[in-house]
């Protein structure tokens, strides 16, 4: 038996936009779209956000400080393996925070409405807010709507603190204003969020050709059979060099800002 519509009753007189449950019904799906496709550029103008330095990588990372001060307060088997098993990544913590920090400095004086960009969430998307927030470089939190892990980071700044539901949207605006993209260890989101742009700079969707940082070879050469890719000619062996791999924040820092400074 087919489920039964539910119906919507707007109040008497009321524009249809101010009605919640048109909003969020099925048929009112393409306005909240574009709402999310139009919002985000009213801000980014409000606030002379013109540049950005992407970060990606997982909400689950945490810093060593954190796993060391959990694995005390616990007795759970299963909480302890997982604890220890992000052990083997937690690093990449510091070095978000250390790399987006230095390149807040840089994009400082630039003078060009440079901003920090991440997902908004914990874990790297979090370090990477924090390093911005640490030298006063503004700090986009493009936050996701799901049922578990994805929460604010107290280090995005209140008005650049935005929220998606769609997924594509979001992804939109990663790209749009990106002049750089750092992408740390993580999962299913963070590969997802890395191999469509590398699609699209491929792909020449993206004409800028910007400079891509995979940071963490050990994670991502393990991970990735990249090689592969080139000799089952999946990819062009020039394709490996639209993106650099990392395992030094200084080596990370130059490469950014070397590029983006020939660029102008």
């Amino acid at each position: 038996m087919a489920a039964k519509k539910k119906m919507l009753h707007p109040a008497v007189g009321q524009m249809m936009y101010h009605n919640a449950e048109f909003m969020d019904s099925d048929i009112g799906r393409p306005i909240r779209i574009l709402s999310e496709f139009l919002g985000p550029h009213q801000v980014f103008e409000q606030e002379d956000i013109q540049n950005t330095i992407v970060f990606f990588g997982s909400a689950r990372t945490l810093p060593m400080t954190e796993i060391k001060k959990r694995l005390k307060a616990t007795k759970n088997k299963k909480e302890i393996a997982r604890l220890k098993a992000l052990s083997n990544v937690a690093r990449y913590y510091d070095d978000a925070r250390k790399l987006g920090s230095m390149l807040g400095k840089w994009a400082n004086k630039q003078h060009a409405g440079y901003a920090i960009m991440t997902g908004g969430g914990p874990g790297i998307m979090e370090a990477g807010n924090r390093g911005a927030n640490d030298v006063g470089t503004a700090s986009i939190g493009l936050n996701i709507k799901l049922p578990f892990e994805q929460h604010p980071n107290p280090y995005i700044d209140d008005s650049l603190n935005l929220q998606f539901r769609y997924f594509f949207v979001r992804k939109y605006w990663f790209l749009k204003k990106a002049r750089a993209l750092v992408a740390f260890p993580g999962g299913f989101g963070t590969m997802d969020e890395l191999f469509e742009m590398l699609t699209l700079v491929q792909t020449n969707k993206y004409a800028q050709q910007m400079p891509i940082v995979v940071f963490g070879s050990e994670f991502w050469k393990k991970l990735v059979n990249w090689d592969y890719f080139v000799e089952t000619g999946m990819i062009n062996k020039e394709d490996l060099d639209l993106f650099h791999f990392c395992d030094d924040v200084d080596e990370a820092y130059k490469i950014i800002t070397e590029i983006l400074e020939k660029q102008g």
